[in-house]
């Protein structure tokens, strides 16, 4: 195996953690490349900021795990990867994450009265009813190129986010790809979620519908089936590093993988960004919103934290 990077993330005193941290791999014999990731720490600060029931806290910690897969792969400073799911009467009415510049941040909002009457483990069907996902690509303007947003919808079919990952994957890129993703979030502190996807990219796509290429380059189907052995526990495993997945996964032909940056969370409210979005309002409508003290109360839904902004504050 390759190593093309300085190693996996090391905590305090220099031993490894394996956490938190992107891993990039490519399979160059088999035209395949992919990405795998595990979330610790990241992933207790985010899912701190509300009480979620471990039903609702497993599904948002998988959405996050499938934000990270997706978000690293951009390569623009400035990029951004949104993923949000919405319902049709479901008892999740809205998920949202994103990635930024190796910032994961990510919420749900749902129906606590009629989640207490859904069984222990629910299905996808049961918290989010008929709804989709969507993923939407922002890519920076800069260097002669004007900004652009890319955005692929699927419905929340199957059993779990990460089979309506694999579903937008091929529906949207046209690539044959697979997905898997694991969480255990049972114990408050010790989350942990980790997921590995992995793509086909064959030669001379180009003028033709890349699933087409499966049948040029029948290797897809012997990496896919390697893939597929995968083991949720190996995923959730603190003391496996990515490397070692990835050389027990593809160990027959060479692999090279490549360290990202460490993924911290990344909340970007502040009380100067809210009081330039409040300014944007007439100065009457502002003092409507205001309490007794003159104050506007804005609740960041990510970070749970509540900003009172002065009324009449110039952002200036």
């Amino acid at each position: 195996m390759s190593d093309e990077s300085d190693g996996g993330s090391d905590g305090a005193g220099g031993s490894a953690t394996y956490f938190d941290r992107p891993l990039a791999v490519t399979i160059p014999a088999r035209h395949a490349r992919g990405r795998i990731v595990r979330l610790g720490p990241v992933l207790d600060t985010i899912l701190s900021a509300h009480d979620y029931p471990e039903p609702i806290a497993r599904v948002l910690a998988e959405a996050l795990v499938l934000t990270a897969l997706l978000g690293s792969t951009l390569k623009q400073a400035g990029g951004q990867l949104t993923l949000q799911a919405q319902t049709e009467a479901g008892i999740i009415e809205l998920l949202v994450c994103d990635f930024r510049e190796g910032e994961l941040r990510g919420y749900v909002k749902f129906d606590m009265e009629r989640f207490v009457e859904v069984p222990a483990d629910p299905s996808l069907f049961a918290l989010f009813g008929k709804g989709y996902l969507a993923v939407t690509f922002d890519r920076p303007a800069g260097e002669g190129v004007d900004g652009e947003r890319y955005q692929g919808i699927v419905p929340l079919d199957g059993a779990s986010i990460a089979e309506a990952a694999q579903s937008y994957l091929v529906q949207s890129e046209q690539l044959p790809s697979l997905v898997r993703i694991s969480a255990d979030c049972g114990t408050p502190g010790e989350h942990v979620a980790g997921g590995i996807m992995i793509q086909h990219l064959p030669e001379g796509e180009e003028g033709r519908e890349r699933l087409h290429t499966r049948l040029d380059h029948p290797e897809w189907d012997h990496v896919r089936a390697l893939a597929e052995t995968i083991k949720p526990e190996e995923l959730l495993d603190p003391a496996l590093s990515l490397e070692e997945i990835a050389w027990r996964l593809f160990h027959e032909d060479e692999v090279r993988v490549l360290a990202g940056d460490t993924l911290t969370r990344g909340c970007r409210c502040d009380a100067a960004y809210l009081a330039g979005v409040l300014a944007r309002f007439p100065e009457d409508e502002r003092r409507e919103m205001a309490d007794e003290n003159g104050t506007i109360p804005v609740d960041c839904a990510f970070c749970a934290k509540i900003f009172a902004i002065p009324a009449g504050l110039d952002p200036a």
